[in-house]
Order: structure tokens, then sequence, then C-alpha cells
């Protein structure tokens, strides 16, 4: 197969990087978003196997930024074959904690972040998939969700409700672009290690975190990689619609 072009939000730390890195070498050209770490990104493409990796960037909260990212993408990659919805950010808000105001403001922020976001770049991302000629590989969508939707975030149900959101999102627009040969399929992590892109933003991974899974560990970020590559896949195709539990048997629905 020749190599995909590949869109990766949120890639320039954790899991993204471990996604961007696992495209890469799969013989994949990836375009690197992220929304304030330059450095980080730059270092990641100058790490990348193979040639003609591309670094974007925008606020997914801002669909004019959105856009522009999306078409400099495509552009920097001579289209789009992938996407993988990765970024997302969790802003804590346990509802007997904070005002009225502060609830307003973490609502709007989470959702903006991590589901209305992913959907603009998603209706951006599909028009070139769209316009691509026929021999392309097949267009792929990959959302990373969370666990989190299914067990719930009593400290951020914001980021539950925006995560179960994705979750969904990604189920209607199996149904809405499978006639196009668009498959879509989300995976659902639970608690991920931390590496030194992302230590300072996540809480470090304790026993207590460890204890949640019968394997008495946390994922690494690369097994995340590993299924969201197989995802988008030719061969994964009839996986379209389904949302992959990646949590070591923490959390069973």
């Amino acid at each position: 197969m020749s190599a995909r072009r590949v869109l990766v939000t949120g890639a320039s730390r954790g899991v993204g990087r471990a996604v961007a890195a696992a495209f890469a070498a799969a013989g994949d050209r990836v375009a690197v978003h992220h929304r304030d770490s330059a450095d980080l990104a730059e270092s990641l493409r100058a790490e990348l196997p193979g040639s003609g990796h591309v670094v974007v960037r925008a606020d997914l909260a801002d669909p004019d930024a959105v856009a522009a990212m999306v078409d400099a993408a495509a552009d920097g990659l001579g289209g789009l074959d992938v996407l993988v919805n990765n970024a997302g950010q969790a802003y804590p808000h346990p509802i007997g904690d904070v005002s009225y105001e502060q609830w307003q403001q973490a609502w709007a922020r989470t959702l903006a972040v991590n589901l209305t976001g992913p959907a603009n770049v998603t209706w951006c991302a599909v028009r070139h998939m769209l316009a691509r000629p026929d021999g392309f590989p097949p267009g792929r969508i990959v959302n990373v969700g969370s666990r989190g939707a299914y067990r719930g975030e009593p400290g951020q149900p914001a980021y539950g409700a925006a995560k179960a959101g994705l979750h969904a999102m990604g189920q209607s627009l199996a149904v809405a672009l499978a006639p196009h040969g668009i498959s879509v399929a989300t995976v659902a992590p639970g608690y991920v290690l931390e590496d030194p892109s992302n230590a300072a933003y996540k809480v470090p991974r304790g026993s207590e975190h460890a204890a949640q899974s019968p394997f008495g560990r946390v994922a690494r970020p690369d097994e995340v990689a590993a299924a969201v590559l197989w995802l988008a896949s030719p061969e994964a195709e009839w996986a379209s619609g389904a949302v992959l539990d990646l949590n070591g048997a923490s959390h069973l629905r």
C-alpha cells in the first residue's frame, strides 16, 4: 500500500505522539498538530522516520483556526487519507466545589476542545477525503475517546459527557460515511502512563491507578497507538462504528 497522508491532532505529547510515530514507522506521512507546544511538535517531526512530515497548529476551540489547520495539513501532505482525533483536555470542576460561573466555563471549554473541536476537524478533513481521486487508500477516521464515557468522571463530568458524545458522533458518521468508503471507529482508553512529553499535564500514575486493572498496571501510549493503527488499516473496515475498550479489563461494559 502506498504511503497514506495522516493528520493526528494533539500529536506533540503522550498518546498522540505515539500514534504519529506508529504511522510514520508504517511508512505514512504525518501532519503533527499541536496547540501551544511548537518545540515538542518540531522535535517529533524531526524524529519521525521517512520524509514529508509537517507540523500544523490550531486551538481546536476556534473553528476558523481548525479550518485553516486542516487545509494546511492537506496542503503539506498533498491530501488527507486518515484523521486521528486524539487531542483532548480535562478541566476539573467537581459540582460541589465550583461556582455556577466556573461550572459554565468548564463545560463550555471542555465541550469545545473535546467534542465540537473534533467535529469541526472531521468536517474539514472529510471534505479533503471526498475530493481524492480514485486509487488512493480508503479513508479512515479514528477517534480517541475514553473509558470515562462509560465509567463516569465525577470530578470532571463535562469530560465524560464530551467523550460519550465523541463515541456517538463516531457511530453516526460511520453510517453516514460508509457509502463514500470512509470508515470511522473509536478507541476508549483508561489510564495511560505519562511520559516525558506529557508528565507535567497528568496526575502521576500511582498504585491506585494500576490496581484498577487485574494486570496491575496502566496502559502504555504505544498500546493505544497500535490499536489506532489497526483501526486505520484497510483490513479494519468492518470495525467501522466500533468503540474499542482499551482499559486492561479495569471497566467492563
